[in-house]
């Protein structure tokens, strides 16, 4: 038995093609398209480290954004040396301003994000819950900041541990695909 080549439903990251757009999206619409860029994990004792990104923001037409990102970390010399962070989720407008974000990673980390939509371009989130599996890197507690500046997807997340105080853990300037 073979299964279709598309999906019978499809998602997308235009507002001029596919399902129409939910007005509850406004205040995220923005974020809508695939942005490719380079980073910077910070890497404590070994140091920080460049890397390149892909981020897909998609919606099918109902009131919420699909979330994924895939990263490879990238040699001084700009060879790609494998993959790096990887996640996946869901915004969700709650509202004019409010936001709420989902995100879980590979590594073990389930993030529930509330915030504000600080201005029709940037967003400021802080985890409401983080749960994590035993063997995953410790997280208790992280915030993100989202925005678009000149027309580039900038964006820095800081995390904290059970011993660790909130410091910068990666950041990056991503621009549109389309």
């Amino acid at each position: 038995m073979t299964g279709p080549t598309e999906l019978p439903v499809v998602d997308t990251v235009d507002v001029r093609s596919g399902p129409e757009v939910s007005p509850a999206l406004l205040s995220v619409l923005p974020l809508l398209g695939e942005w490719h860029g380079e980073g910077v994990l910070a890497g404590g004792d070994a140091g920080d480290r460049r890397f390149g990104q892909w981020v897909r923001f998609a919606h099918d037409g109902r009131d919420f954004l699909a979330y994924e990102a895939r990263s490879w970390l990238i040699a001084d010399d700009g060879r790609v040396e494998g993959p790096a962070t990887r996640e996946s989720g869901f915004w969700r407008p709650r509202g004019q301003d409010d936001v709420e974000l989902m995100v879980t990673s590979p590594e073990g980390v389930v993030e529930l994000y509330v915030g504000t939509a600080r201005t029709t371009t940037s967003w400021e989130l802080t985890s409401d819950v983080v749960a994590r599996t035993p063997d995953a890197p410790d997280t208790t507690r992280a915030v993100r900041l989202y925005g678009i500046v000149e027309g580039a997807l900038m964006y820095a997340i800081d995390r904290a541990g059970a011993d660790t105080p909130l410091r910068p853990t990666m950041s990056a300037r991503l621009e549109r695909l389309r």
